[in-house]
C-alpha cells in the first residue's frame, strides 16, 4: 500500500538491525549506500537512522547519513528522522536521530531498540500511513 507520497529513506549499519525494522515496516524504501554519490531526494521522505558512536556522541551521524543530508534538497525533504540504538548506551540510546535532529532542524518521530519491537513496527507504520495521506491531500489542495 503506497500512497503516492513519501518514502522511508534509512542507512543501516554492521549489524543489519535498521535494515530489518525498515523490512519488516512494509513500506516503500531506499537505503543510503556507504560509496558513491549521495542519494538525491526530490519527494518527502522519513529518515531512519541507527547510532554508532562512542561514549560522548562522536560519530553519531554516520558519514553517508551526513553526505546525504548536506545537499540542500534533500533536508528539504526529510520530513523528520526516526532512530535506532541500544538502550544499553543509557543516554546514548538513539543518539543518532537527537544528532540529526539538533544539527539539521528536524524532528525525532520515534526512537526504537534493536530491530525494534511489534509495537514499533506498528507505531511506526501507522504514523507513516497517516503522514503520507496528509501529504497528498496537501498535495491535492495545493494543486
Amino acid at each position: 500500500m503506497h500512497f503516492g507520497m513519501g518514502k522511508i529513506l534509512y542507512w543501516s549499519g554492521a549489524t543489519g538491525n535498521t535494515h530489518r525494522f525498515v523490512e519488516k515496516i512494509g513500506l516503500p524504501a531506499l537505503r543510503i549506500q556507504n560509496h558513491g554519490d549521495p542519494l538525491r531526494m526530490d519527494e518527502p521522505c522519513v529518515l531512519i537512522i541507527p547510532t554508532y558512536a562512542d561514549g560522548l556522541g562522536r560519530g553519531a551521524i554516520s558519514k553517508p547519513v551526513r553526505r546525504f543530508l548536506d545537499l540542500p534538497e534533500n533536508r528539504h525533504n526529510v520530513l523528520g528522522v526516526i532512530g535506532g540504538g541500544n538502550r544499553n548506551f543509557g543516554q546514548m540510546f538513539a543518539q543518532g536521530a537527537t544528532a540529526v535532529s539538533v544539527k539539521y532542524g528536524m524532528p525525532v518521530l520515534h526512537r526504537f531498540e534493536l530491530a525494534g519491537l511489534p509495537e514499533d513496527v506498528a507505531f511506526v507504520r501507522k504514523g507513516l500511513i497517516r503522514l503520507w495521506m496528509a501529504q497528498s491531500k496537501a498535495s491535492l489542495v495545493a494543486a
